[in-house]
């Protein structure tokens, strides 16, 4: 019996979408774009600008910016890939509004993020020690570069 996999991913300038599209096509998988209702503009993710939306919104802990819609197919998935910009070292907060909007008991949970020069290790931490009930599979983080065969035997690792 094959799993059911689904790609979730959220991006702000397209990085993380281009290889959240490229993973999905790599393994078959279902695609969902976790989108805030209210989208976020240039001015908003200036973050040298301690007063733009998302310096606004990753200052405050308890930030979970609203999902544009409750539609992701999480329920019949076996296997979530979740995909992010990593931002202030560690995932947006809207990746917590994702979280805490589905039910994710007995799914394995990957992480994939892209950033200029940040890993993705304290974001994997972050989230295992928010949300104890999902079980992370661990995560990487991928430059724009990466190749489809790269891509694809590392997702086979959480797929077969």
């Amino acid at each position: 019996m094959s799993k059911k996999i689904l790609v979730a991913y959220f991006s702000a300038s397209g990085v993380t979408a281009s290889i959240a599209n490229q993973l999905a096509a790599e393994i078959g998988a279902d695609i969902y774009e976790i989108a805030p209702k209210n989208r976020y503009t240039s001015e908003d993710l200036n973050w040298q600008n301690e007063f733009s939306r998302s310096s606004i919104e990753m200052k405050d802990i308890t930030s979970r910016p609203e999902l544009a819609d409750g539609n992701a197919s999480v329920e019949g998935a076996d296997v979530v890939f979740i995909g992010f910009p990593i931002w202030w070292y560690t995932a947006p907060h809207i990746i917590n509004s994702f979280l805490e909007e589905y039910e994710f008991s007995g799914k394995h949970v990957v992480l994939f993020a892209t950033s200029g020069g940040t890993d993705i290790d304290k974001s994997v931490k972050d989230l295992q020690n928010t949300y104890t009930r999902i079980h992370f599979d661990g995560g990487r983080k991928f430059n724009v570069g990466i190749s489809r065969d790269e891509l694809k035997n590392w997702a086979n690792k959480y797929i077969q």
